[in-house]
């Protein structure tokens, strides 16, 4: 689950983590009067969108003539016509585009020097990783691939926490001295904390800045959650999930139950069980063609997530046939048969169709599929499924 900068911020600051003042604003006129709250001469209107790379991105509409992701305002009377152009608009970035329906409006601050920290989840040692560079502000995959020996890295022990000596050791490597050495170190262990305590998979903050006056700030927020804990957390998911930077289909296939990623190919799958929809998708490849989707209907398949698994693959105009791939255990072959044509006949199929069935009642399943009336091409092995779906392209 991924939040706003804005909540990321929310958060920071119940741990204590220095912040800048701000506020929401989903309007011209909200921005506007939230600007001129802020005792700041200078302002900063951010899109709130769950991309990275906002600055250097570009509205669609605008082109590169307009505003970026995040623009600095010196004068406050030009917030309200900015925040016209970039609301409701979609912002492009290196890592996708969204629509922007929210903007945060927040104070300038004397900028000495930009870093840059984050607390991931290191899977190699199964502990929590605290990162930092001088580098801030830059994209830390660039970093990593430049400059790899910019990047310091403290594994965070999971219970205890980040250790007084790690904190102040990063805080000195990182070039900071007296008392902003001695607030960078609170910064990296509430940073660790909070990390720890809600389950996240990222706590990023990007840039972190030193100000003239030598305090630490979290100039940027983001944060995600690992969703296999999010029910420790029902106050989180109650507040802000937004069901950020997901796909539409995938939201709507969570809803239903349905594990559902979208990808570029044109062979739309629905398989039950995530190791043989991984192994279609792999055999699709093999054949020379590419999978639209990875769908995994699940053990408790039934008629009903079968029709809602249709639905979604045929939202995507891109998918030119479809392969059903099933292997009966619990689930049973003939039941996935009818439920195969009643989706068909609910959502009017116009694509062609290769149905592979195996294991329980698969039988009586192939039986049902090959006495219907409906155009649906039976296959007897995973080779058989993926070369028949793969020659239905080609007519």
């Amino acid at each position: 689950m991924k939040i706003h900068e804005f909540q990321a911020k929310e958060i920071f600051r119940q741990y204590g983590i220095p912040t800048l003042t701000g506020g929401v604003a989903k309007s011209a006129n909200d921005a506007d009067k939230v600007a001129r709250e802020l005792d700041s001469a200078v302002v900063v209107v951010k899109s709130q969108v769950h991309l990275g790379g906002r600055g250097k991105g570009r509205f669609l509409e605008h082109g590169e003539d307009g505003p970026g992701g995040v623009k600095v305002v010196t004068n406050k009377d030009d917030v309200k016509g900015l925040a016209e152009k970039m609301l409701g608009s979609t912002l492009k970035t290196i890592q996708g585009q969204e629509k922007v329906e929210t903007l945060y409006i927040e104070s300038g601050c004397d900028i000495a020097n930009e870093l840059y920290v984050a607390v991931v989840l290191d899977r190699q040692t199964c502990r929590p990783m605290i990162m930092a560079s001088t580098e801030g502000g830059m994209d830390i995959e660039e970093v990593a691939e430049h400059t790899p020996e910019k990047i310091l890295r403290e594994s965070v022990d999971p219970i205890y926490g980040l250790h007084g000596y790690q904190a102040r050791r990063l805080a000195y490597a990182l070039g900071m001295e007296g008392k902003t050495a001695k607030k960078g170190a609170a910064l990296f262990s509430k940073l660790s904390k909070l990390f720890i305590e809600l389950d996240a998979d990222m706590a990023e903050v990007n840039p972190l800045v030193i100000t003239g006056s030598g305090d630490v700030v979290a100039l940027d927020a983001k944060m995600s959650f690992d969703e296999n804990a999010l029910y420790r957390h029902k106050d989180l998911v109650e507040k802000y999930n937004t069901h950020g930077g997901m796909d539409p289909a995938e939201i709507e296939a969570s809803e239903q139950g349905l594990s559902y990623v979208k990808l570029d190919g044109n062979i739309g799958c629905l398989v039950n069980g995530a190791g043989l929809a991984m192994a279609t998708m792999d055999i699709i490849k093999h054949e020379g063609a590419s999978p639209a989707n990875f769908l995994d209907v699940g053990g408790g398949a039934n008629e009903q997530r079968v029709t809602a698994a249709f639905r979604i693959i045929l939202k995507d105009p891109n998918v030119k046939a479809i392969l059903i791939n099933i292997f009966g255990g619990i689930v049973l072959c003939d039941m996935i048969a009818k439920g195969v044509l009643a989706a068909v006949k609910a959502v009017g199929l116009e694509v062609p169709l290769v149905v592979r069935l195996e294991g329980t009642n698969s039988a009586q399943g192939r039986k049902i599929l090959d006495e219907s009336e409906l155009s649906i091409l039976s296959a007897t092995s995973m080779e058989d499924a993926a070369k028949k779906v793969v020659a239905s392209l080609k007519g």
